[in-house]
């Protein structure tokens, strides 16, 4: 059977060349230009300037580590200097085998299509087993582009590791907890990042003005912070462009100077490279320095945000930028100093500047201070992308996501948590005034964030790479020992500022379990009490329902059958639109649902009901349109499916037509198709006269029996119908929302009703409501409030 897209069925941009061009095929032009579209590649210089940009957010934190990581490992000053080999040796090794083998090679291609972070990697787990915690997955899912999963056998590990954690919900439940914990770490991290990067470079100026006292400092400080977060409304790529130069002058003084000290004062210190000085420093140190390690995991903080970034820059870029400019420029920048405290030991407080030549300080000084700037802007990015992950996720209130960039979607602003943000932010720098317990504090948070990574790259290794057992128990067992031992020396410091992170990721934890466990509890109650359509079918005219002028979107959250809210709105208000489309707005655990694929549209009963039903699905990076564009997309998808729906009814198109191929596969494929430079994709349910009906309408010029035994009748009842739509869509059209509050029940226990009745009605008061996140006119919404006891 031929394709139906030979025909330019679904390829056109012309709807009413849908009629006329099916009897040719697609022109070559056209048809070269779509392969070149579908083959398009980033190119080399693409790569190289995103490469450019990726240093001014992704890189910046773990690039300023060398302004405070000697300091916080010898707090109490160096003992001896072979010490300083040993800690130089412990950075050496832990830079290469964290952020350059683990994150940027290994950890980077768990990307989800590009996106990083924990929840990115929880998307991936939840399309390769059923650990979705909220159960509204559809077998049409699984047709989706994007939606791509592997396949393994029964008896694979797989396939045992797929079953043990689909068996008990209670696993669900902890795989999602672990997740959020590593979430809400990282934002603690782009809360505790900008205020001990800018408050260590800022106190660059006491080297040259020792009388100056801390408070100063602090308020400079808090001053930057404040610059910093007003600037995020501009955007990631305007940002970028600003930061990009800085940190890569940064990279190239640090570099420069690195070579500068080890050539001027003791070369020896390349003896580092030797993993033997590891074991000779905690064999010296003991106890001492088992703890130091919590200043020396400094030295890798900013990884995190290195994979929460990628959906800001390809991997390639990244990649490319930190193994040429990054990665060279950090091990000169520690070896150097590690030389220079060989000579001046007692210079540990102040290493990066003491160790700057006399005649380029203030320039390195100014560097350093900006560079500090930046680097709060690698955390910052990686909030806001983790928050967006979490929304899609109902696993966060709802808050206004903007995007920033018309070329690149991902790049995105969150206006309400970059304002908490600073004031935390700002409340910690001017809290502790030190940076040696904001410095333990950051490695707490970065230590559970590593641990957490780990612990879900050992089921994507499983689950979706399938790789041998043998790589993930290397995997696993080098990752655990490198970050076990940094978890272990951070507990040391739960008591000199490592409770921070704790604290922080306490609270967004609290928020984000409560508005997940409300969002669940719903949609279960709007499962269990959506109405059967036999029933409403069942009350016929006895309500004497009234239909309106106009067109109805019903929104809901289920994808099949009839919500609450509309029973609930019939019977206080006995009357219906001429046409009534239920909406159902779903994210799916994808990156991205293409625009083809978006639209799911099926008619609910007879053609004379008027009624249809229409999924709307999205990924979690995709942006939810103004409310213009979503309804002429909508309405141009209901434009073509009744177009297609009679079609495939319309016998005067004999088995020889053109037609007849698309419209066989129309009955179990989807239709694709351009509609005015938008696209579609319509589910065409073959049972046309299905028992989901409702009391049917009239059209203008057209009974309710519309279906005529001619072909000839047929035709007319197309144009007749979507004449209809027309002039339904000109009477007005109104958004029907449910103002839905959930309670819960009287013989709830106490732990139940704290959460449901105070701790999630608090949350929903305070966030924005969804007629705000969609985009949609208050002339045009229709409120029904609704109180579901759970």
């Amino acid at each position: 059977m031929t394709p139906p897209e030979r025909h330019g069925l679904g390829k056109r941009n012309n709807v009413w060349a849908l009629d006329q061009e099916l009897d040719r095929p697609m022109d070559k032009e056209a048809e070269t230009l779509r392969n070149e579209n579908m083959q398009k590649k980033i190119s080399a210089w693409l790569i190289l300037r995103l490469a450019f940009q990726s240093l001014g957010v992704v890189f910046g934190d773990l690039g300023t580590s060398p302004l405070y990581v000697f300091y916080n490992t010898f707090p109490r000053g160096i003992q001896d200097p072979e010490d300083v080999i040993g800690a130089l040796s412990l950075i050496i090794y832990s830079l290469t085998l964290i952020p350059l083998i683990k994150y940027v090679y290994i950890v980077s291609r768990a990307n989800d299509g590009g996106q990083g972070g924990t929840f990115a990697l929880y998307s991936l787990l939840c399309r390769h087993a059923n650990i979705k915690t909220i159960p509204n997955q559809d077998r049409t899912d699984d047709e989706v582009t994007t939606y791509s999963r592997a396949t393994f056998g029964e008896k694979s590990i797989a396939a045992e590791t797929k079953r043990w954690l689909e068996s008990k919900m209670s696993r669900k439940r902890a795989l999602l907890i672990v997740v959020l914990i590593g979430s809400c770490m990282v934002i603690g991290d782009g809360i505790l990042t900008p205020a001990i990067s800018v408050l260590s470079a800022a106190g660059g100026i006491k080297l040259d003005h020792p009388k100056m006292s801390d408070e100063v400092v602090v308020l400079v400080s808090v001053v930057i912070l404040i610059g910093l977060f007003s600037m995020q409304r501009y955007g990631t790529d305007t940002i970028a462009w600003l930061c990009a130069p800085v940190v890569l002058v940064w990279f190239l003084l640090i570099g420069v100077i690195g070579a500068y000290n080890i050539w001027r004062y003791d070369a020896s210190v390349l003896k580092a490279f030797s993993p033997v000085y590891i074991y000779r420093y905690f064999k010296r140190g003991g106890v001492d320095g088992w703890t130091s390690l919590g200043g020396i995991m400094l030295s890798i903080t900013g990884t995190e945000a290195v994979f929460a970034d990628l959906s800001h820059f390809p991997v390639s870029a990244i990649q490319l930028a930190f193994t040429v400019v990054v990665f060279p420029s950090l091990l000169l920048a520690y070896t150097g100093q590690a030389a220079y405290l060989m000579k001046n030991s007692n210079h540990v407080a102040d290493v990066f500047y003491r160790s700057i030549p006399d005649s380029i300080y203030w320039p390195v000084f100014l560097v350093a201070t900006a560079a500090a700037i930046v680097a709060s802007q690698a955390t910052i990015s990686a909030t806001f992308s983790l928050i967006k992950q979490a929304l899609a996720m109902s696993c966060f209130p709802r808050v206004k996501v903007v995007h920033t960039s018309n070329r690149f979607l991902h790049q995105i602003y969150i206006s309400d948590v970059n304002w908490i943000l600073m004031v935390l932010c700002v409340s910690v720098t001017a809290g502790f005034r030190n940076q040696t317990q904001i410095g333990n504090a950051s490695g707490t948070a970065v230590a559970v964030v590593m641990l957490v990574t780990t612990f879900l790259m050992i089921l994507v290794m499983l689950l979706v790479w399938r790789c041998n057992w043998i790589w993930v128990i290397i995997f696993t067992v080098l990752s655990l020992v490198v970050e076990g031992t940094y978890f272990s020396a951070v507990l040391f410091k739960i008591d000199q500022g490592g409770w921070v992170p704790l604290a922080i990721a306490a609270a967004f934890f609290a928020i984000m379990y409560v508005w997940h466990y409300g969002a669940v509890k719903r949609y279960e109650y709007e499962i269990h009490s959506k109405v059967s359509m036999a029933w409403i079918l069942g009350l016929g005219p006895s309500l004497g329902l009234v239909r309106v002028p106009g067109v109805g979107l019903v929104y809901t959250e289920l994808a099949s059958g009839v919500p609450h809210i509309f029973s609930h709105f019939i019977t206080n208000l006995p009357a219906i639109h001429s046409i009534v489309v239920f909406v159902c707005l779903k994210y799916l655990p994808v990156y991205t649902v293409p625009e083809d694929e978006r639209f799911l549209i099926r008619r609910i009963g007879l053609r004379t009901f008027h009624m249809f039903r229409c999924v709307v699905r999205y990924g979690y990076n995709d942006l939810h349109k103004k409310d213009d564009d979503f309804e002429e997309k909508l309405f141009e998808g209901l434009h073509m499916y009744i177009r297609v729906e009679y079609l495939m009814e319309d016998s005067s198109y004999t088995e020889n037509s053109l037609y007849s191929p698309a419209i066989e596969q129309l009955n179990t494929r989807e239709l694709q198709t351009d509609s005015n430079g938008g696209t579609f994709s319509s589910i065409v349910d073959a049972m046309i006269t299905s028992v989901e009906s409702i009391v049917p309408v009239e059209s203008p010029q057209l009974g309710t029996n519309s279906l005529r035994p001619s072909n000839e009748g047929a035709r007319e009842d197309r144009f007749d119908d979507l004449e209809f739509l027309r002039r339904c869509r000109d009477a007005g059209v109104v958004h029907i929302m449910g103002n839905t509050v959930i309670r819960a029940r009287r013989e709830s226990n106490f732990m139940k009703k704290l959460t449901v009745d105070f701790a999630y009605a608090f949350l929903r008061k305070m966030c924005r409501e969804n007629s705000v996140i969609f985009n949609v006119p208050h002339e045009s919404l229709l409120n029904v409030g609704q109180i579901f006891y759970v």
